[in-house]
């Protein structure tokens, strides 16, 4: 589920923002320590090898290769093509979250208008409850982990009163592989039909039914647009290239930012620093953008970050 801070930063106190720096669930610490872990190692296995493993003649060679790749590793634009690409998985992990449809307009408007208080009147608004219901777990099942998990197969949707044995061979009856889960909101718009020829609607002018099947049209383009979500997703190449420019910039990275023999008088080497501080800061901010990202594309797993769909 979301990690949610808001309490935390509830007033402006001294230190506020920086206290978060110390929480371990959701935070950037959890999602890039490993790639953290062995760059460190990396950086630290090559420092050795160039002072402890290589003769004077190798290591000047080795100076020069270093020198060459300092120069020219901020060719690669990353700090541009990362921020881009962060940005837009943050938009369409928000625009996901906003397009999760709530039923409860439409349970107000049924509670409305089909307002009987005997059984039958009771039944049609626990059906059409239940279809908008059965609508949304049945996408979740193809977008979620663990909604998947909790209905992993369609007999433990029916096991849950979401569907019946009868509604589940209607179900299985239509000849789709993908994309069925707008079939309960059919049967919706059929039984609000049946109550209005019995007499159940308390809709005179007919208004009350419009607004009924407008609801039920915004509430089903609620779920076309997260299914729509799952079935387009960012191009590959795109996430390939962020990926490859972060990575292949940290890659120089363990050259360019070896601190080199002083005595050599190498321009920006007059300091042997054994620790590159910065250099794992840096590491820390873009490694860790894309980290971000990473968790963001798909909110429909189990990450910390990741929606809560059941409770």
């Amino acid at each position: 589920m979301t990690i949610s801070y808001q309490l935390s930063v509830a007033n402006a106190t001294f230190a506020g923002f920086p206290k978060l720096l110390i929480r371990w669930k959701g935070s950037v610490y959890k999602l890039m320590f490993k790639e953290l872990l062995v760059f460190s190692v990396l950086y630290t296995t090559v420092s050795l090898v160039y002072r402890l493993a290589l003769t004077d003649g190798q290591r000047r060679i080795f100076e020069r290769f270093c020198i060459h790749v300092d120069e020219t590793i901020n060719h690669v634009p990353l700090t541009f093509v990362l921020g881009f690409y962060v940005s837009f998985v943050v938009s369409r992990w928000w625009e996901q979250l906003v397009s999760y449809p709530w039923p409860d307009r439409m349970l107000y408007l049924i509670g409305h208008y089909i307002p009987g208080k005997d059984e039958r009147s009771r039944m049609l608004r626990r059906a059409l409850a239940r279809y908008l219901n059965a609508s949304t777990i049945l996408l979740a099942r193809s977008l979620s982990v663990v909604s998947k998990k909790r209905f992993p197969t369609l007999e433990h949707v029916v096991d849950a009163g979401l569907l019946t044995a009868e509604e589940l061979k209607m179900y299985n009856a239509v000849q789709l592989q993908y994309g069925k889960f707008w079939i309960p909101l059919v049967w919706f718009t059929q039984l609000v039909d049946q109550a209005r020829a019995e007499g159940l609607v308390h809709d005179p002018s007919g208004m009350g039914t419009k607004q009924l099947l407008n609801e039920l049209m915004a509430f089903r383009t609620s779920l076309g647009k997260m299914f729509m979500y799952d079935w387009v997703s960012i191009p590959v190449s795109y996430t390939q290239v962020v990926t490859l420019a972060t990575y292949t910039y940290f890659l120089g990275c363990l050259f360019s930012r070896q601190p080199l023999d002083p005595t050599q008088s190498y321009k920006g080497h007059n300091f042997d620093t054994y620790v590159p501080i910065f250099t794992i800061l840096q590491f820390v901010f873009y490694v860790g953008w894309l980290k971000v990202a990473e968790a963001l594309i798909n909110p429909w797993g189990e990450d910390d970050d990741d929606f809560e769909v059941l409770t």
